[in-house]
């Protein structure tokens, strides 16, 4: 495909509806339906280009091709335009699973319309190996937002709001210092990692992905830190 048929297919879509194009996805094999996501224009310039799915994520706030991280790709077989041109229907093969839960299907979570209630189906695959322990770490938070603070310490942390979180955040910070300051190294590794899941909790309460923190470390890589500080918009200055 030259990249006049590339730039063709893009100008058929409707974008002024809105930069972001609502992506069905399913299994070439089964029709089996997959996952729901994203393409701005570049997301779908990359898929025709490569003829692997991208899509841009709304959390990572970035393009990430699938399967990036885990392996788990999906290759296009099939493209279909809704007659509205402004929904994509993407027919793949999938590599691995589809979900970062390890299930093969997003649509996991049945709604019993009777009692309001949210049921599991599907089974899981184990993928931890494939991803970072903080991207697992953070899905797992945005998951314990549904459960009641009862059953769950990060709902619970949840439910607090603000000033609980917030909290609990100073708290650990705290305690990390104690031990960088006594040069206990195994205690300094556990408090790290109590400070490191608050901050995750934190910044799961605000919808913020990791993956927006370590943007903004990459661009600060090589930055003077005086630089930086004198950069910031005025408000941000302490």
């Amino acid at each position: 495909m030259t990249q006049e048929q590339i730039q063709g297919i893009i100008e058929r879509l409707d974008w002024e509806k809105s930069p972001l194009i609502p992506v069905i996805v399913q299994c070439f094999q089964t029709n089996a339906l997959l996952m729901l996501g994203f393409m701005n224009q570049t997301a779908l310039r990359l898929t025709l280009q490569t003829g692997f799915a991208h899509y841009f994520s709304r959390t990572k706030e970035r393009i990430w091709k699938k399967g990036e991280e885990s392996g788990h790709t999906q290759k296009i077989m099939e493209m279909f335009l809704d007659c509205d041109n402004d929904t994509l229907l993407l027919k793949v093969i999938q590599s691995g699973v589809v979900c970062h839960t390890g299930r093969d299907s997003c649509f996991f979570q049945k709604i019993d319309l009777e009692n309001a209630k949210f049921d599991n189906i599907g089974e899981i695959q184990n993928i931890n190996e494939k991803y970072s322990i903080i991207d697992i770490l953070y899905h797992t938070l945005q998951e314990r937002k549904n459960q009641p603070p009862e059953e769950s310490y990060t709902a619970l942390l949840y439910n607090k709001g603000d000033n609980g979180i917030c909290k609990k955040i100073i708290e650990e910070a705290g305690e990390l210092t104690f031990e960088l300051k006594d040069n206990n190294k195994e205690q300094i590794i556990y408090e790290c990692a109590d400070l490191i899941y608050h901050v995750l909790v934190g910044l799961s309460y605000k919808n913020i992905h990791p993956d927006l923190i370590k943007t903004e470390l990459k661009r600060r890589l090589g930055l003077s830190g005086i630089v930086e500080k004198n950069n910031r918009d005025p408000s941000c200055k302490k």
